[in-house]
């Protein structure tokens, strides 16, 4: 992991500050904030800020629904019905801050959730450092048979000591080029918005991210399942180590209900049922694709 001097001088002045608030605050994330959590080779999850906690959830909703629920449920249990019936709006009222370096193209996935605040590292007006994700051995895999965005068989010794070399030898002849346009040195230099169009997408890159609960569950419901690739998968893990000692009974509810969980078609329920009953099912007779078939017995299996 690396961070900037500059950086661990923010970090250091912002722990060793404490401040009076009359605000809630939530202990199990308080532990969190300022500390950077490494993640693959040189990047890091940091907490900045956050909002609420469990107790926020539980207001908002009794708010929504009355003061009667309080009679009802007390308030983990209200926290896991309204994860069961998909009651999001509470669960917004939780907001997180995060300043996060990874990988480019690990941020261009993750960008796909669209139902956040984002600031990058701008590369137009600021010179990237020359770090980049070069993978271990373990996670060099040939291209899966049976799924075209996936992995497969991990590569022998060999053939990943012909692959490391390639991507280090890559990277570093990029980020000589890209100083080289850049130099100044009695010559113009090339602007640093077209320089970087030379980098390659393992250089890390920064940003803030600020997200509401309901939005951050449905990023890790789909980047810390086991199918998501291993380099975004492990960003999501290390979140939910955070936001299970931030918000612990919604993430409770969260991992029970959906991280935890599996959903079936209206095909798979009657295979199910059909199962049940004693009846040996099939793919030809189960009204399923083959890749239906696949997913469906996946889902079994867990």
């Amino acid at each position: 992991m690396s961070l900037s001097a500059e950086q661990k001088a923010e970090i250091a002045a912002q722990r060793e500050t404490a401040r009076e608030t009359l605000r809630a605050t939530a202990p199990g994330i308080e532990q969190h904030l300022h500390t950077a959590i490494p993640v693959l080779d040189h990047g890091f999850v940091r907490v900045v800020d956050y909002m609420g906690d469990d107790a926020a959830i539980v207001q908002a909703a009794r708010v929504s629904y009355g003061a009667g629920t309080k009679k009802a449920r007390d308030d983990s249990g209200l926290i896991r019905y309204l994860m069961r019936h998909w009651h999001s709006t509470p669960f917004e009222m939780c907001e997180i801050k995060l300043h996060v370096k990874l990988p480019v193209f690990v941020a261009r996935q993750w960008i796909r959730h669209r139902t956040a605040n984002v600031n990058e590292y701008s590369a137009r007006y600021s010179i990237l450092d020359r770090e980049f994700y070069i993978p271990a051995p373990e996670q060099l895999a040939a291209q899966s048979s049976t799924n075209n965005q996936g992995r497969g068989e991990i590569l022998a010794p060999e053939e990943a000591a012909r692959v490391l070399d390639i991507l280090r030898s890559d990277a570093g002849r990029a980020y000589d080029h890209y100083e080289t346009m850049l130099s100044t040195e009695g010559k113009q230099g090339l602007a640093r918005e077209l320089a970087r169009v030379n980098l390659p997408a393992n250089i890390y890159t920064q940003w803030y991210w600020k997200v509401d609960l309901h939005n951050l569950f449905h990023f890790l419901r789909l980047r810390a399942d086991p199918h998501a690739q291993y380099e975004i998968r492990v960003y999501a893990q290390a979140i939910c180590e955070v936001v299970k000692d931030w918000v612990p009974a919604a993430y409770a509810a969260f991992e029970d209900y959906r991280l935890n969980a599996v959903a079936f078609s209206g095909k798979g329920m009657d295979c199910l049922r059909r199962m049940l009953a004693g009846e040996t099912v099939t793919q030809e007779d189960s009204g399923m694709s083959k890749g239906e078939w696949r997913e469906f017995e996946a889902s079994l299996a867990r």
